[in-house]
């Protein structure tokens, strides 16, 4: 049930994986790793701290600086958080403000689609123009398995099903319509989810993601089956229990048992939520023990695993999950 929260999470804004195959030659892109999930790195999902604090450690962190800090002791996690609570506290008067952790969280979000970005653009931008023409982009990813030396029929099928999905989304992030993408494009191209005038591509892939029976619709079943997957003899989490009442009551608007393409609109772009307010929001609530709106670096040191990782609280954890899967 843990794994499966955590894949739900973790799904969110993967979108790029490379693999160096052939000497480096070929970027490959595993299909696990195309999606854009059906919510945003942050998401208002209903945090649920008894599983976790991934989700809080990507949001304070990013993605990136998160998995450094999975590797640290104890004592080194808690020693980086101490200089970093003390960058984020800008007006110096020894306390961090619900308006300044806001503020921190929207910068390490917006720094980690950069970064991203960023480590991608020198793969693809061949000829070194500052621009990434979709010619390039399809011939370093999928150059080999377009091949006919590449026999696997069913990775083929699988590459080439990619490669349609990926143009189609190329040809939507390249708003002038002239086969190149700025720097601006590519963003769009790789993190969708961001850009207003990709809000159809993102439905219409979540919906492809999802709906199993090729109907061009979110039945309950298949609501429920990408998230989890009951194992022989396990009762049901409450959690799915409460998805089912979701979905019912609040997804299904019109109550015909479907998702449509404007009912999954509605779940997975609901307007202007500010995600980083809200964890701002969360991370206050759950250290303010005196309730005055806002925390110190003892109340946040003091539940340091919230805001951060170490080996202690996650490299442990993944281990003994590696074991009881063996």
């Amino acid at each position: 049930m843990q794994k499966s929260l955590q894949n739900r999470g973790n799904m969110q804004l993967l979108f790029l994986g490379t693999l160096a195959l052939l000497v480096g030659v070929t970027v490959t892109v595993p299909a696990q790793e195309k999606r854009v999930h059906r919510q945003s790195d942050l998401s208002d999902h209903a945090h649920d701290d008894s599983h976790g604090f991934q989700y809080d450690h990507e949001a304070f962190l990013g993605k990136e600086e998160a998995k450094t800090f999975d590797q640290l002791s104890p004592e080194e996690s808690k020693e980086r958080l101490g200089k970093i609570v003390d960058r984020i506290d800008t007006d110096k008067d020894g306390f961090v403000s619900h308006a300044e952790l806001h503020h921190w969280i929207k910068h390490r979000q917006r720094r980690y689609i950069e970064e991203n970005v960023n480590k991608h653009w020198k793969d693809y931008d061949q000829n070194k123009d500052g621009k990434i023409a979709w010619a390039e982009y399809k011939n370093t990813t999928y150059g080999f398995y377009m091949d006919e030396e590449f026999d696997d029929i069913d990775d083929k099928m699988s590459y080439k099903s990619m490669l349609t999905r990926d143009e189609r989304r190329f040809k939507n992030a390249d708003r002038d319509g002239d086969g190149v993408a700025t720097r601006e494009e590519f963003t769009a191209f790789l993190h969708p989810e961001e850009f207003d005038y990709m809000k159809d591509v993102v439905i219409q892939e979540t919906i492809e993601d999802i709906d199993k029976n090729g109907d061009k619709k979110i039945n309950l079943q298949e609501y429920i089956g990408d998230m989890y997957t009951p194992e022989d003899g396990e009762n049901e989490p409450e959690w799915v229990v409460t998805e089912k009442k979701h979905f019912s009551e609040f997804r299904d608007l019109n109550k015909d048992g479907f998702l449509d393409a404007s009912e999954v609109a509605n779940w997975i772009l609901p307007g202007e939520v500010d995600h980083a307010d809200n964890e701002a929001k969360h991370l206050i609530h759950e250290t303010d023990k005196d309730h005055d709106d806002k925390i110190t670096k003892k109340e946040i040191l003091a539940n340091w695993n919230m805001f951060v990782g170490s080996q202690a609280t996650n490299y442990g954890e993944d281990l003994t999950k590696r074991h009881d899967e063996l």
